[in-house]
Formats: structure tokens, sequence, C-alpha cells
């Protein structure tokens, strides 16, 4: 590969710059409108430069039309981490100047120099990218329910609180259909025992809680000063708030549903769903963060370190610290550590670690990353040798039952 290009991703136009690989000197540079006729400008300007295979693209963004665009015409993709072209900008300039066709430049002779440390781009099969687009587009389903059901109970404190302590959780399917039924302290002014019995009944709640207790919790919660005009206005927020969450928790369950059924069909979704306390949804978060790609992690230690379950050491001298690790694939994280606290609970094992951990003091966080790291062993032998968990052949609960 005689050159080597980078692109500055950005909004409305891209900056691109190639280099040679020799010598370092800058063999074209030029922007492109991110549209259908700047990308095709793209493609046949990098063609005219040599084959698309030899032609490696470094990119700070791993996927987008762009990406999309090269990868289809056979170009190389090698993305390198914004931390690390940040980290590298005083090496080109000492003021710490920033530009466009100096990023672009910067990613091409970070490539030329420092290739080696950089891995290309491996896509995923596209069953596994949709379950992908799926899983990732469902936690940010859930991150927006979780903010809007803030925003419901801090309006409800502000002049009806009992509404929202009525119910264990305010974004529960009882709870919103409660407060779009009862918007403001006025409307359930006549609300008694009876009602609020024939209200559960005829919409199926399925709390250990009695009308006679809901009751009292709602009576014995602080009273709004809202003057009547000002409650008004506020019960029509309070039903705005309970409809956009109803139809929300809805198109979530719906979305649910869907990842369920297709990481069942996928190759290595048993394989994930064989762990103890998996369950569908779980190893959906696990697979699409994995990929399909077993060259990507080398090693168990390779895995633990990108899930972010084992500690960074930092030495100098006679100075030695163990210190959380930030740097990390926090969605990966996150699913690994819901796998270890619901495994604790279902398998033996799991829990002895977890006891031991708690034992010597850690907190529950740091007890749960402990067994992650115990399980990303086990995880990436089942995942490498493409075989489901089996109890017995693990050597580690094998022994405890022993």
């Amino acid at each position: 590969m005689a050159k080597c290009v980078g692109l500055d991703w950005g909004g409305r136009e891209h900056g691109v710059c190639v280099v040679e690989r020799a010598s370092g000197a800058v063999a074209a540079r030029f922007m492109v409108r991110h549209d259908a006729a700047g990308l095709a400008d793209l493609v046949k300007r990098l063609a005219r430069l040599g084959p698309p295979g030899e032609l490696p693209v470094a990119i700070e963004r791993p996927n987008g039309l762009v990406v999309e665009t090269l990868m289809a015409v056979g170009h190389p993709i090698v993305p390198i981490h914004p931390n690390v072209v940040k980290a590298s900008r005083p090496r080109y300039s000492a003021a710490g100047a920033k530009s466009d066709p100096g990023d672009c430049y910067l990613l091409a002779d970070l490539q030329r120099t420092d290739g080696h440390r950089f891995r290309p781009l491996m896509p995923c099969s596209p069953g596994l990218k949709a379950l992908q687009a799926l899983v990732r587009g469902r936690a940010a389903l859930v991150r927006q329910r979780v903010a809007l059901a803030n925003q419901l109970r801090t309006l409800l404190e502000g002049f009806w609180p009992g509404a929202g302590v009525l119910f264990a959780a305010i974004d529960s399917p009882i709870a919103l259909v409660f407060v779009e039924r009862y918007p403001t302290p006025a409307s359930a002014a006549r609300l008694g025992e009876q009602r609020l019995r024939a209200f559960l009944v005829r919409h199926a709640y399925s709390g250990r809680r009695s009308a006679a207790e809901l009751l009292a919790r709602l009576k014995a919660a602080p009273q709004g000063r809202a003057s009547v005009a000002e409650a008004e206005a506020k019960g029509v927020l309070v039903r705005a708030l309970a409809s956009v969450l109803t139809r929300l928790g809805a198109q979530i369950r719906a979305v649910t549903q869907r990842i369920e059924r297709d990481v069942a069909a996928l190759p290595d979704g048993p394989i994930l769903m064989s762990f103890p306390c998996a369950g569908r949804l779980c190893a959906a978060q696990i697979l699409v963060e994995l990929g399909d790609v077993r060259e990507r992690f080398q090693s168990a230690d390779q895995l633990a370190a990108e899930a972010g379950v084992c500690p960074v050491t930092r030495q100098s001298g006679k100075s030695r610290g163990v210190v959380f690790r930030w740097a990390c694939n926090h969605r990966l994280r996150h699913a690994i550590t819901g796998l270890a606290d619901n495994s604790r609970h279902a398998c033996p094992w799991a829990a002895d670690i977890y006891q031991r951990a708690k034992a010597r003091g850690c907190p529950h966080p740091h007890a749960v990353r402990i067994l992650a790291r115990a399980w990303i062993r086990v995880l990436w032998r089942a995942w490498t040798e493409r075989k489901p968990y089996d109890p017995a052949c693990h050597r580690g609960a094998l022994a405890l039952a022993a």
C-alpha cells in the first residue's frame, strides 16, 4: 500500500487527505459534500489514486454512510479513536491549532507512522447489524422513557404529590392510567374506596395493595398549594406526558419482542442464551457488542479490558496504583455486569465468587465486576469455540460442587 488516506468527518462536508507512505508528502487534499454527488465524487477521486484495496482510509467515526460507501467499493477502514487524535495533535502543532484540513492530514499520517497499532474495521453480518440497531435503539428509547418519567414525577410533586407516590413506579401502566384519568386533585376529589376499587378492577391492577391502603397513601401525601387555574394547566401537561409514556412503553415492548425473536434466530444467539439467567434481552446486548468476528478478541484478557471489568495499573518508580478502568465499551460493561449480577441467584459458583468478594470488603458494584471478570473467561471460551455453556465442562463449578 503506497498511500494512506485520512478522512475527517463533518456534518455537511468531509475533509480528505492522501499522503505517500514512504515520504509522508501530501498526494491529494480535497473536500467533498455529504450528498449523493459528493460521495460519488469521493469514490472517483480515490479510484484515480490507486485500487480501493490498496487505499486504507483512517477515520474517527467507525460507522455511518461514508464508511458504508467506502467499504462497499473495497476500501479498508481504519478507525482511530478521537482521544488518540487529540493526544497526537501536539506532534503536529505546538500551538494546539485545530482545523478540518489539519485533522484529515493528521489521520492519514497517523496511519502511515503508527498503522501497525490500529486494526482495520471488521464488519459484522447483516443479521447482527440489524440486531445491533434494535438493541441500541431500544436503549435510547428506555433512556427517553426514564427522562419523561422523571419529568412527570417532578411535575406531580409540585401540585399533587399523592398521585406520584400512589403506585410503585410512575411509568407503570396502572400509574399512567390513573394520572390520565385523575390529572389534578380536583378531579379526584370524589374518589372513594369503592370507586378506586372499581378503577383497579377495570384496569386489571395486579399489585398487592388494597384499595383502602392505596387511598390512605393518597390522602397521607402532602397537599398541593397551586391555584385552580395553575392546577388545571399542569393537569394538561400531566395528561400529555402520561399519553406519551403510554405510547412509548408500548413501542418499547414491541421492540423488545422483536429483539427476543431475532437473537434466538442468529447462530451465536443460543450460545449467549445458555448462560445462567442470561435471558434473551441480556444475551442480545452482549452479542451485538461482541460481534461475530472471532479474530476481534485474541484472548479473554483483551475481552475483559474491552468490557471494563478489570482494573488499570499505573506504576512509576516506587509508586504503584490500581484504579478503575474508565476507557472501555460501556455498553458491553453494562451487559456483562448485568449477566453477572443475575447469575449469582441461579449459579452456586457465581454466588460463591460474589460472596467471597463481599467478605473481603468489596462493595456491590466491585463484587459484581469481579464476578463478571470470572465469567469473561468462560464466555470467551464458549464464544470462540462456538459451543453453548455446559456446567459439566466448567471446572470452577465442578470444583465447588465437589
